[in-house]
């Protein structure tokens, strides 16, 4: 089940590689959805499901609260250490860099990519609810990954079949990150700081780069509007599986 989910997220990152080649008026109102959704899956799913299962704490903190800070500060180390920011909004600061500063940056992307995977599967772990909770987030996120993937290697000169070749691994990785989940099972605690993590980090996409960029060139209600209809609809989830 975990890997016929994951490539949900294969299409949805190749959907995102499209868009940056075709750029849409529309790629506000997805990217403001899929912000809604990462936001109600870390509040009202991953965080709750990891302090269940973590259970243990550090220094009088639950264990799963100080992987999910350490998830987020991870997520934004690794933003100003290997994603040239500008690179990914199209700054003008990309030009004239070297070809191989694109594919250090998407391949980046790329291991993001492969452990939203390994998320996915480490959810199902759990049970079917949350793993399509988790699924729903990751799928929804991936057309900004493609998108930024494309723009990444594109923007810094690197050829056409360059472009196209990290895009494809930026879309496989997610599968192949969910069918690694098979060969082993993560034990209830580990699990649980897994998901903490991991919900940091996707709250750090969510706040520091999902929403911004939706609102970037386009602040609209219709964009705001999006972001809570889906936190809505991951609540009306959660209720439903629950």
């Amino acid at each position: 089940m975990a890997v016929f989910v994951a490539l949900g997220a294969f299409l949805m990152t190749l959907a995102g590689g499209w868009a940056a080649h075709r750029v849409t008026d529309r790629r506000h109102l997805v990217l403001g959805l899929a912000g809604g959704l990462m936001l109600g899956v870390v509040g009202l799913e991953l965080l709750p499901e990891s302090l269940e299962a973590a259970g243990t704490e550090v220094y009088g903190v639950p264990a799963a609260l100080a992987l999910f800070v350490a998830g987020f500060l991870l997520a934004h180390l690794m933003e100003h250490l290997l994603v040239p920011r500008q690179a990914a909004h199209g700054g003008e600061e990309a030009l004239g860099r070297s070809p191989e500063v694109g594919l250090t940056a998407a391949a980046a992307m790329v291991g993001h990519s492969a452990m939203d995977g390994v998320a996915i599967g480490a959810a199902f772990q759990v049970g079917g609810g949350m793993g399509a909770a988790v699924a729903v987030a990751v799928i929804a996120h991936d057309f900004a990954d493609g998108f930024n993937t494309y723009t990444l290697t594109s923007v810094y000169g690197n050829t056409r079949r360059r472009v196209l070749a990290m895009l494809g691994a930026d879309a496989v990785a997610p599968v192949a990150g969910a069918a690694s989940t098979l060969l082993f099972t993560i034990p209830e605690p580990l699990l649980g700081g897994y998901l903490g993590l991991f919900g940091g980090a996707l709250l750090y996409l969510a706040a520091a780069e999902i929403l911004p960029e939706a609102h970037h060139a386009h602040p609209a209600r219709s964009t705001l509007l999006c972001t809570v209809a889906g936190v809505l609809f991951i609540w009306l989830v959660v209720g439903t599986v629950h």
